[in-house]
C-alpha cells in the first residue's frame, strides 16, 4: 500500500484570499480562523481574506497567517475525503504546521509563538539591513563558495535548498547583492535578489533563536503522533525532547528541503499532499523527485480535484 506524505507550505506562499472560499463552506475552517484571531488578537480573517498585501506580507502576520490556513486546509481535507498522512513536512514555517497535526503542539499555542517568531526574526535585523536571494542554475557548491568569497564583516551564507538548482543565499544586505552578481559572472541562469525584509535561516537569527528558546519552553508539547521531518536535519524527530532545539536552530540554519524529500522517498513516500495556500512546494517536489505523485488543497476546487482524483 502506497505511503502518503502531507507537506505543509512556508513564508511565500501567501497571498491575498487565501483560505477564504474553505472559510465560506466549512464550519471547521470557520472556527479555525476564529480560534487563531483570537489567540493573537489579530483579525486573521480580513488579512487573509482583504489583505491588504503589504499587511498581510509582514513577517509577525503571515506565519499566523499561513499557519492558520494550512490547519484549517488541513481539517477539510481529512474531513472530507479521509485521507491521512504517514509522514508530516514542512518548509521553515510550515514545519511548525506539521508539529500541530502531529500532535506535538497545539494550535492556539502555535498561532502564538510562531507570531512571536516572526517579531523576533524582523527586530533582530533592522529593516533594509538583511536580504535573500534565489540563485537558479548552480551547484550547493558553487553557492557556498560565492557566499564564502563575498563574506567579511558582512555576511553571506546557503539558506534554503529548495531541489536541484535552486538555492536561497541569505545575510546582510551588501553581501547578498555582491553574490548575486558574482553568481551571475560565474554562470548561474539567475540570480535574483527576493522582497523580503528579513534575512531568513542565517546566522543573523541567531539572537532571533536564543529568544524564541525561551518562548518555546514555556509551552506544553505532546508527543509526535505522526513522524515529522525537521528542515535542519533532514530526518525525522528522534522524539519530543528535541523540538525545541531543532526549532531554535531551525531558524539559523538552512532548510534542506531538498534532501527532507529524497528522504521521504526513502521512507516510502509515494503522495505528497501540499496542505495550505500555494503549490510552492509541490513543483519543488517534482524537480526533486518525479516519481512522487503530488496535488495540493486550499480551496474548494483543489478539494475536488482530489476527491475525483481518488488520490
Amino acid at each position: 500500500m502506497s505511503k502518503t506524505a502531507f507537506i505543509f507550505p512556508g513564508q511565500g506562499s501567501q497571498y491575498v484570499g487565501m483560505g477564504k472560499d474553505l472559510f465560506l463552506n466549512f464550519n471547521k475552517a470557520k472556527e479555525i480562523f476564529e480560534e487563531a484571531s483570537d489567540a493573537v488578537s489579530l483579525d486573521l480573517r480580513k488579512l487573509a481574506f482583504e489583505g491588504p498585501e503589504d499587511k498581510l506580507n509582514l513577517t509577525a502576520n503571515t506565519q499566523p497567517a499561513i499557519l492558520t490556513t494550512s490547519i484549517a486546509a488541513l481539517h477539510v481535507l481529512t474531513e472530507e475525503t479521509g485521507l491521512r498522512a504517514d509522514i508530516l513536512a514542512g518548509h521553515s514555517l510550515g514545519e511548525y504546521t506539521a508539529l500541530v497535526h502531529s500532535g506535538v503542539l497545539s494550535f492556539t499555542e502555535a498561532v502564538k509563538i510562531v507570531k512571536r517568531r516572526g517579531e523576533l526574526m524582523q527586530e533582530a535585523v533592522p529593516e533594509g539591513q538583511g536580504a535573500m536571494a534565489a540563485i537558479l542554475g548552480m551547484e550547493k557548491d558553487e553557492v557556498a563558495s560565492i557566499c564564502a568569497d563575498v563574506s567579511g564583516e558582512d555576511i553571506a551564507s546557503p539558506a534554503n535548498f529548495n531541489s536541484p538548482g535552486q538555492i536561497v543565499i541569505s545575510g546582510h544586505r551588501d553581501a547578498v547583492t555582491k553574490a548575486t552578481e558574482l553568481a551571475k559572472e560565474r554562470g548561474a541562469k539567475r540570480a535574483i535578489l527576493l522582497p523580503v525584509s528579513v534575512p531568513s535561516h542565517c546566522s543573523l537569527m541567531e539572537a532571533a533563536g536564543k529568544a524564541l528558546r525561551a518562548d518555546l519552553k514555556n509551552l506544553s508539547m505532546g508527543d509526535l503522533g505522526i513522524d515529522v521531518i525537521s528542515n535542519v536535519e533532514a530526518a525525522p524527530y528522534p522524539d519530543t525532547d528535541a523540538v525545541i532545539d531543532l526549532l531554535v536552530r531551525q531558524l539559523s540554519s538552512p532548510v534542506k528541503w531538498d534532501a527532507s524529500i529524497i528522504k521521504l522517498r526513502e521512507l516510502g513516500i509515494e503522495k505528497a499532499i501540499e496542505v495550505g495556500p500555494g503549490k510552492v512546494l509541490s513543483g519543488l517536489v517534482k524537480r526533486i523527485d518525479k516519481e512522487i505523485k503530488t496535488t495540493n488543497i486550499e480551496d474548494l476546487s483543489s478539494l475536488k480535484k482530489i476527491q475525483e482524483e481518488k488520490f
